[in-house]
């Protein structure tokens, strides 16, 4: 992944680290210093972050094993300085399986809390939740209190924490998936706000930046579940392109770039006898001429593949697979021979043009 240091996988999932992840270990360990602490203290500080990512890999683990459970694959696991994701190819069909793939996270974290009060009690050592003050003096107590704050804070009822997909699946099931989307969105959106009033009040930047992160979660939730309700029983041959370009495997890199800068378009399927072979964007096309140069052949850096559409699958079903193949474009074809070409672009433009003709029909019922 760009930006992300690849640390391992588990379970054929990748888990990364965004650099900027490294930038906080930096931080805690000068925030330490600069107190007057010894190195060693700082050390351990820095341990029990990595230990609380751990807890945090464990978390979105949780998430990933139950999504594939319900056949659901997850690409990878990003762990950032305000937590991790876990990325899943695609929203469960099912409400309870969203609902069980949600719970799964805080669930992981709520085994840990036992199994570190089991230790707790056996050793005979306090419970209080002092120890994440000074952790260097109780790490165990420490851990034990932060799991139980893991728990609390992704059960909020607020996108993109688990408690608003929890929410979110628990309307799904008596309303329509889109209206459950929203108003787990304007609940999130509502809390964001709260949080940020009171992060004012306080002069609280961590609780600001927390509400300026649920609000923007929530806000793309809804633009999604907005976007998927619009596109469903629409067939792919409404919203594909019927006017483009085509290359073969052995056309030059600067018929591509003569084709993109004469008109408008930047994917170019790549055909071979009557049949697509691969597709040509514009950022492989860039980068290709950056590394190989404009005279080298198509087929030498567009990867095989025999994705396609049918100009008869609907569009909620083609995002999903667009998505799990991870393309921004995908040509379309009838009865194997290419009619079109599908791309997130042009589906905006469909979506735009629905919302258009929706609108004097809104209006008429207004005033009527």
């Amino acid at each position: 992944m760009k930006h992300s240091l690849k640390v391992g996988s588990v379970a054929g999932i990748g888990i990364y680290l965004h650099w900027t992840f490294l930038l906080l270990l930096a931080g805690i360990f000068a925030f330490f210093l600069l107190k007057g602490d010894r190195i060693e203290a700082a050390l351990v500080g820095v341990g029990l972050i990595l230990v609380v990512f751990a807890c945090v890999v464990l978390h979105e683990l949780g998430h990933a094993l139950t999504a594939r459970h319900f056949g659901v694959p997850t690409r990878d696991i990003t762990l950032y300085p305000i937590g991790g994701v876990a990325r899943l190819q695609r929203i469960p069909e099912a409400p309870m399986q969203e609902f069980w793939i949600a719970v799964a996270g805080p669930a992981v974290n709520v085994v840990i809390a036992v199994l570190l009060l089991g230790v707790k009690l056996a050793t005979g050592g306090s419970l209080s939740p002092a120890a994440m003050t000074a952790p260097s003096g109780d790490v165990v107590g420490a851990l034990l209190w932060i799991n139980l704050l893991l728990v609390g804070f992704n059960l909020l009822p607020a996108f993109p924490m688990d408690g608003g997909r929890v929410l979110r699946a628990l309307l799904a099931t008596r309303m329509d998936y889109a209206r459950a989307t929203q108003i787990a969105a304007g609940i999130g959106q509502g809390m964001a706000i709260l949080f940020g009033l009171v992060g004012l009040v306080g002069f609280n930047p961590i609780l600001l930046f927390i509400a300026l992160f649920v609000y923007i979660g929530a806000q793309q939730e809804a633009q999604q579940a907005m976007m998927r309700s619009l596109v469903q029983g629409i067939p792919v041959r409404q919203a594909m392109m019927t006017r483009f370009r085509t290359l073969t495997p052995d056309d030059p890199l600067r018929v591509a770039v003569e084709e993109l800068l004469a008109g408008s378009d930047q994917d170019f399927p790549v055909v071979r006898n009557g049949h697509v072979c691969g597709m040509l964007t514009r950022k492989r096309l860039l980068r290709a001429l950056a590394e190989h140069g404009p005279q080298t052949r198509v087929g030498d850096v567009v990867p095989e593949s025999d994705f396609v559409l049918e100009d008869t699958c609907m569009l909620d079903e083609a995002f999903q697979r667009m998505q799990e193949q991870g393309v921004e474009a995908a040509p379309v074809v009838r009865a194997g021979r290419l009619v079109g070409l599908l791309t997130l672009e042009n589906v905006g433009e469909l979506m735009m043009i629905h919302a258009a003709l929706q609108q004097p029909a809104s209006r008429r019922e207004a005033l009527s």
